[in-house]
């Protein structure tokens, strides 16, 4: 239902600006690359390449010294198909170009016909491609069946975030409620799909539903009241000047939700599946035993899992917090930048809804499949299981009629 009231009907149009993502590009193909000397790059004041035309390239031209590189780069797709145009690669560029390389270049019609074409970025489709065959071969090798459904949920889970997801929040529906939803809608799919229509699947499904709850009300709390406001970085800012109705804090929390949501499928789907083993090993285990036995288990695995989106959350924050390292900042002032709050902030948030869920989803786990107890923890005709190493008097039952009760009652 949720789905179907705030379905956007795709991405709003727009003017492109020419910045950042925002811009034009065709794949092209480095044809050619000869070296020169950058003092006959500066006489000839020809520009470096489009990823390095800043202030800092342009001294690096001037300083006429090192070895340069002309690379002549052809354009292999769009309405100027083999066109061709040269760029000058410094020698302190991080990204050096070579004959047959492909890459990726911005077109700016706007610009000079000589300048209209840079080159942006490396052509990384076909290993990225193949990475990803890799994967799915592993999924399906080590998974068998679990595995291509898990592939399939997981193509679903993309087409849900292209199609609902981005596009909602872009029409400048509710950031928060359109996380809910499609978060929701990407948990019921996969979950279902990969571990079947089952009271088990439901109940892994109702301790998710509850855990992202928690997260929501939590992350809009402490968002507000920390006043992070989601707009700080270049893309975060160039989707604010496209996009003004977008309410950026919300953009922050909805992305809180969804980053949350794997972990947690893994946490309530591991607790389920350990209470229903425990209730097979030992029918006769009532609900509070199972949810002890159950919540050691999660111990551990709570410990693991704030552990890993802990490190998750630092190692995708590196780059920053060694800026920091460098200028020396205390863990306050660190702490206190609204970059880092925000890691923060979706960290600990995170965090919570996955303590929470172990306690919540155990419980459940344990009640509902106690309520089968009467069922399976006794045996057919009523009589109840006899414990490993009792005897019948010990049990209160009553030997069968036979040729030995026959003869205690001829003695006596």
């Amino acid at each position: 239902m949720g789905l179907a009231v705030l379905w956007p009907g795709g991405a709003p149009p727009h003017e492109r600006t020419g910045v950042g993502f925002d811009r034009q590009t065709q794949a092209a193909t480095v044809t050619k690359v000869v070296e020169l000397s950058c003092k006959d790059v500066n006489a000839s004041g020809a520009p470096p390449t489009g990823d390095t035309s800043t202030a800092e390239g342009s001294s690096a031209v001037q300083q006429d010294s090192g070895t340069c590189k002309k690379a002549t780069i052809r354009v292999d797709t769009g309405k100027d198909k083999g066109r061709t145009f040269t760029e000058i690669v410094q020698p302190d560029q991080s990204r050096q170009l070579h004959e047959g390389q492909e890459v990726v270049v911005a077109y700016e019609p706007s610009a000079p016909k000589d300048l209209q074409y840079s080159v942006t970025d490396v052509n990384r489709k076909f290993p990225m491609a193949l990475l990803a065959g890799i994967f799915a071969l592993a999924v399906v090798l080590v998974g068998r069946m679990r595995g291509v459904m898990a592939l399939v949920a997981l193509a679903i889970s993309f087409l849900v975030l292209t199609f609902f997801i981005l596009p909602a929040i872009l029409q400048g529906s509710n950031p928060l409620v359109v996380a809910v939803v499609g978060a929701s809608a990407i948990m019921l799919i996969a979950l279902y799909m990969c571990h079947g229509l089952s009271a088990r699947t439901s109940v892994a499904v109702l301790g998710t539903l509850l855990s992202l709850l928690l997260i929501g009300l939590l992350g809009s709390g402490f968002i507000d009241w920390a006043a992070l406001t989601g707009n700080t970085d270049d893309n975060t800012g160039l989707i604010h000047g496209l996009y003004p109705s977008i309410d950026m804090s919300g953009l922050l929390l909805a992305g809180v939700i969804i980053g949350s949501l794997g972990v947690l499928d893994d946490v309530t789907v591991t607790q389920t599946s350990a209470v229903w083993e425990l209730h097979e090993a030992n029918p006769t285990m009532g609900w509070r035993g199972l949810y002890r036995a159950g919540i050691r288990i999660g111990r551990d695995h709570i410990a693991s899992v704030v552990n890993t989106l802990v490190l998750a959350y630092a190692g995708a924050a590196l780059p920053l917090l060694l800026l920091f390292s460098i200028a020396q900042s205390g863990v306050g002032t660190v702490a206190n930048s609204e970059l880092v709050a925000e890691e923060i902030v979706r960290t600990l948030v995170g965090s919570i809804g996955l303590v929470a869920s172990v306690p919540v989803t155990t419980a459940l786990a344990a009640l509902v499949v106690s309520a089968d107890r009467p069922a399976n923890g006794r045996v057919q005709g009523g009589a109840q299981p006899v414990p490993s190493g009792a005897t019948p008097a010990s049990t209160g039952t009553q030997p069968a009629p036979g040729r030995g009760g026959r003869g205690r009652r001829r003695k006596r």
